[in-house]
């Protein structure tokens, strides 16, 4: 049985280490790492996209970070419970153009027995900002 640790129930440790998990997996910007930590049926909201499988969390993760460069995020513990986590995030990047952006969200998220995200429900707004504004370099 695939896994994916630490396991639900959650504590205020194991809440802190799987949001850092997280973060640093979307950081390798690896679409295969990534996808890995979702069932093979995961349900995505992401903004105005609804993403399911890691199938597609994979092609969706591709295409993001082919117009996302020089990507850089940071999340942060909101709350939990027995198997699900609030996280609150904002990361950096750059388009091809040279434009900078901030984005800024909150995302809930909803995990199986078994370690790995059922479902992950994404808010996010992007904020256009300059060059020397960046917090994440």
């Amino acid at each position: 049985m695939e896994q994916k640790h630490p396991l639900p129930p959650f504590t205020l440790e194991t809440a802190l280490e799987k949001i850092q998990l997280a973060e640093d997996a979307w950081n390798s910007q690896d679409p295969e790492r990534v996808s890995k930590a979702y069932t093979i049926d995961s349900e995505w909201r992401n903004r105005d996209q609804f993403v399911n499988g890691r199938e597609e969390i994979v092609k969706f993760l591709s295409s993001k970070w082919e117009r996302e460069l020089n990507y850089k995020l940071k999340k942060e513990y909101w709350a939990h419970t027995e198997n699900r986590i609030a996280v609150r995030f904002e990361y950096e990047y750059q388009t091809k153009e040279g434009n900078w952006f901030r984005a800024y969200g909150n995302e809930n998220w909803e995990f199986d027995e078994n370690g790995l995200m059922a479902k992950r429900y994404a808010s996010i707004n992007d904020l256009a900002i300059k060059e020397e504004a960046r917090k994440f370099k």
